[in-house]
Parts: C-alpha cells; structure tokens; sequence
C-alpha cells in the first residue's frame, strides 16, 4: 500500500472463516497443542492409577522443587536448538559451577552472593568458550560440547578432590527448598481439610489479570496495523483456559508451603525469555538463524555472533541449574549433573522444538519439561523401577522428533 491510498476493506468474517482460522492456528501449532494435550492425559492418567494422590498438595510442589533446574536450563537448551545446534555439556557446566560456588561457600567461608555471581560469571565465560569454537572456528557444536561434557566433568573432580562439599548457609537452600513468606494469613479450604496460603492466591490473580491485560494490549495493537487476530470467542476462551490452569495450580500450592522460591524464580526466566524470542530483533534474529543461516547473513545478521550469545546465555543458564541442584541437595557431589543433557534436551525436543532448527517456542519447552517431571513423579508413585523409567523418557523422546522428521518431510 503506497502513501495516501486508503486500507482495503475486509469482508466480516463468516462462522466458517473462524472456523478455519482455527484449525490453521491449532495445524501451525500442532505439536505444542499436541503436548499440552499429552500433559493432561498424563495427569489424568497418574491421578486415576494412584488414586487421587498425584494432585496432591504436595506432589504439586514436589514437580516444580524437582525439576526447577531442568525448566531454567531447557530455556537455554530451546534458543541452542533453535539456532541449529546442540549442548551435550550441559550437565558437567551445571556441576562445574555448583562446585565452584560450593567450594567459595563452604571452604573459603564467602556469602552465598559471592558464590552465586562467580558460578553464573564463569557459567557465561565456558559459552563463550564454547561460542568461539563452534561461531567462529566453525567446529561442529557436537564436538565441542562433547568435549566440554568431558573436560568441565574432570574439573569439577579437580575442584571437589572426589568429594563432596556441602552443606550449605540456610539462605542458599532456600533458593531450592524455600517458599516466599507469608504475608497474608492462611483461610480455610472450602473444599478440604488444608490451611491455604493467602498469599500465593493473591500473587496467582495478579499474574493472571497480568496476563489478560498483555494479550489484550497485543491484540490492540494487531489490529491497529491491520494484522489478522484470533475470533473473539477464541481470545475468550484461550484466557479462560488459562486462568483456570493458573489458580488451580496456586491452588494446590497453596494448600502446602505456598509459592516455592525456586518457582518464583522460573517465572521471571520464563517471562523474560517469552519477551525476548517474541518481542525483540536479537530474539527474531535467532530464529533467522536457524531457519536459514545463508539467508539470514545475506540479510545483514551478523550469524556468528547471534551463534556466539547463544551458547554464553547457555553457559549462564547451566549455571542457575547448577546452583539450584546444588542447593536442593545440600552439597556439591563430583556426580552432580550426571543425565542433565539427556532431560534438558528432551524437554526441548519434547515440547515442540524442531531438530533442523529455527523453529520452537518458551511455552513448549516448559510444557515439555513439566512432562518429563510429571512422568517422574508419577511413575515413581506407581513404584515403576528405574530401569523402565529411562526406557519410557527414551521413547518419549524417540517419538517427540520422530513427529517433528515426518512432519518436515511432509513439507
């Protein structure tokens, strides 16, 4: 449309054109929908064949203290894949920098802060590490994170010397196994005998207004410029479904401990990496990248250093991993870490990222994390050995990127 000439027109949408701006929405988002779907079966599932306990209170929290490391680090694991390339080193860095804070902590009697800062400080030195090799050396990521996997395991030996370092000051814990305090009291639970937390209630309907108000000033802002945007019964009901989601979660959090600090912390990641990979040009550009590395250079993004960033952000976010598994068990052990690459990758993968690259989203790799960490603890109620349940995780994750190959093959 040139200068001065006026939009074209739209003809209202008919019930049939809603209708299929439906079905394209779900087809485009097939595999995120897919798992979300997944996600509630499994649950229903566990909640049937444990006769009520998988919902309770306490295994709630349970999935979240659990596997909190697991959703920060698949956050860094999403953009790595989305930028077409791997981190098999993951769980040694994460081991690595627990180590490292431990050591400063316990052996060198520093504040847990100053502990913190240098895990997360060298964390984003071993991306850069990596970075370089794989950006500008043009060394396969495979190969270099394989080799990281190795060399950061040997120093965490180095630094431990073989055994474990723990336990740690009460206020680094609490970043694992901590809950915000209660500020607002406790009310009886109308519909069982549990106390419930005021306050997590209350943090779980601002989050939600929040979120509404979000969706509507994106959906304003759509149609100012003309986009297309879902029906209004779709926004209606998506919001709905999303609330509900929240409050009941908050819900059964409330009726333990409330809101676990390390949930808490998830969150804000969570809505910091939902704001970069949808809201600015570094997160577009990423994609870019790993949709079509030639093309996006030959549109001016510097592809090496979008590459480089990547893996820091990944250095960094092994670390939060590292000191959260740190500080759930107490003690930095020479075996920390161990698995970390195989959950982490398979929570990716799992919620919907594409093994070619550039296609993948925040939502998806929390779904998938919370489906790995919901089969644990389920299969783990039902006394399931271990044995099969790495059988199950492995076929999970087969058939997470069996769907993805088909589908692009497909296209």
């Amino acid at each position: 449309m040139t200068a001065g000439t006026a939009p074209i027109p739209q003809a209202p949408a008919s019930p049939g054109d809603s209708g299929e701006r439906l079905i394209t929405a779900i087809s485009r988002n097939v595999r995120q929908f897919g798992m979300l779907i997944a996600l509630v079966v499994i649950v229903a599932f566990f909640q049937y064949t444990t006769g009520g306990v998988m919902l309770k209170p306490q295994n709630v929290t349970n999935v979240f203290l659990q596997n909190g490391y697991i959703i920060a680090m698949a956050l860094g694991m999403l953009l790595v894949i989305v930028a077409g390339h791997i981190d098999l080193s993951v769980g040694s860095v994460a081991a690595f920098t627990g180590a490292i804070a431990a050591v400063l902590m316990v052996n060198y009697n520093l504040d847990p802060l100053i502990g913190i800062v240098a895990a997360l400080v060298i964390g984003g030195l071993i991306g850069a590490w990596h970075g370089f090799w794989i950006a500008y050396m043009r060394i396969p990521s495979f190969i270099v994170t394989l080799s990281g996997m190795l060399l950061f395991r040997g120093l965490t030996l180095f630094m431990l010397n073989g055994q474990p370092v723990g336990p740690f000051p009460s206020g680094f814990r609490d970043i694992a196994s901590g809950f915000i305090p209660e500020v607002f009291g406790t009310v009886q639970d109308p519909f069982g005998p549990d106390q419930l937390k005021v306050t997590t209630l209350l943090l779980a309907i601002i989050l939600c207004v929040a979120l509404i108000v979000l969706d509507l000033s994106s959906r304003r802002e759509q149609l100012k410029y003309g986009f297309q945007v879902s029906h209004v019964g779709q926004f209606v009901a998506k919001n709905a479904i999303q609330t509900i989601a929240i409050m009941f979660l908050a819900y059964r959090l409330a009726g333990f401990f409330g809101l676990p600090e390390v949930l808490l912390l998830v969150l804000v990641l969570i809505g910091v990496y939902m704001f970069v990979t949808v809201r600015t040009v570094i997160g577009r550009r990423i994609y870019a990248v790993g949709g079509n590395a030639k093309a996006a250079m030959l549109s001016g993004v510097k592809t090496k250093k979008m590459v480089f960033l990547v893996f820091i952000n990944m250095g960094v976010l092994s670390a939060v991993g590292g000191l959260i598994a740190a500080a759930r068990f107490n003690s930095a052990t020479p075996k920390a870490g161990d698995g970390f690459e195989l959950d982490v990758i398979a929570a990716t993968f799992v919620g919907g990222a594409s093994a070619y690259g550039g296609i993948g989203t925040v939502a998806g790799a929390v779904i998938g994390a919370l489906v790995l960490g919901i089969l644990n603890i389920g299969m783990g109620l039902m006394g399931i050995g271990i044995d099969y349940q790495f059988a199950i995780k492995a076929l999970v994750l087969l058939l997470a990127v069996f769907v993805d190959v088909r589908g692009k093959n497909r296209d």
